[in-house]
């Protein structure tokens, strides 16, 4: 492999785009990086990487340019004033938004001359070197191939398809499951505490109940593609459950906002399924109708 592509940009220095540079640096990757607040490019700097004055200086130091930012609003705020740099230039937007901003941002990014990879960084956090971690990446395939190699310290690969979008389709709905997941479990610990209990007490209880979740997931998608799990019984046992998740946590205080919405799916999917005369499932309507 040549020395230029050997070389990467890395523009934003929060904590994924400083995870990204250390692994960059620690494979050998030389890397220029760029970063509204100076400090943090300093900081990196000190590991070894260079450091750009300009957005433009960072922009012409090397072809590879990846990009952690906020949104891909901040993209144009940062590329913009340099957008005559970018011709020539292969822009690797890790960067989190919708799958429909991300097609508008590679559309951008290419009316300037430069080529395009929209990616989503599935990570236990900043620990992009965790055995869990690995990223999407949707956009042109021969653009993808030719710089798998120089990209392949941030974390495992996992080729999407030729949609500038897909990679933020697959990582937005790993979100959609992430975030209530973090919700849920705060309010489990906060019943285990409020109750008295031991919050280590409870710990290897959670984590052996997530071993079935695999399980309840192939079950789920199996009957998504048949419409939907459940039917009216199922919807009123589970409409049951939520009621006595709710009196829990109400009996020792604790915000059970996210129980009542569950209960709130439940009840709409007895509504809608009495309206219809069969099983309408949530998946159903969350999805918005039938096929």
């Amino acid at each position: 492999m040549s020395q230029q592509t050997r070389s990467v940009t890395v523009v934003g220095l929060g904590p994924m785009g400083r995870a990204m540079v250390r692994q960059f640096l620690e494979a050998g990757v030389e890397v220029t990086v760029w970063n509204r607040s100076p400090e943090k490019a300093e900081a990196m700097a000190e590991l070894g990487a260079k450091r750009a004055a300009t957005v433009a200086e960072a922009l012409a130091a090397n072809d590879v340019i990846v990009l952690s930012l906020t949104h891909y609003a901040a993209m144009y705020d940062v590329l913009g004033p340099a957008a005559d740099h970018l011709p020539g230039k292969v822009i690797v937007n890790l960067s989190s938004d919708s799958p429909e901003k991300a097609r508008a941002g590679a559309a951008w990014v290419r009316s300037h001359g430069a080529e395009f990879l929209s990616g989503g960084f599935m990570s236990a956090g900043d620990n992009i070197t965790h055995p869990a971690s690995y990223i999407f990446y949707s956009g042109p395939r021969e653009v993808f191939d030719r710089h798998a190699e120089l990209l392949r310290p941030l974390s495992p690969q996992e080729y999407l398809g030729a949609d500038d979008g897909v990679a933020q389709v697959f990582y937005q709905a790993l979100l959609v499951i992430f975030h209530p997941w973090m919700l849920a479990f705060d309010q489990a610990l906060a019943v285990i505490q409020r109750s008295g209990h031991d919050i280590d007490q409870f710990l290897p209880y959670a984590q052996r109940s997530s071993e079935a979740f695999p399980f309840f997931m192939a079950e789920y998608a199996a009957a998504a593609k048949a419409g939907g799990w459940g039917d009216e019984s199922a919807f009123r046992m589970m409409d049951a459950g939520a009621q006595h998740i709710i009196d829990a946590s109400a009996e020792v205080g604790v915000d059970a906002t996210l129980s009542h919405t569950a209960q709130a799916f439940w009840r709409r999917a007895i509504a809608a399924s009495e309206q219809a005369g069969r099983a309408v499932s949530i998946f159903e309507l969350m999805r918005g109708g039938t096929a």
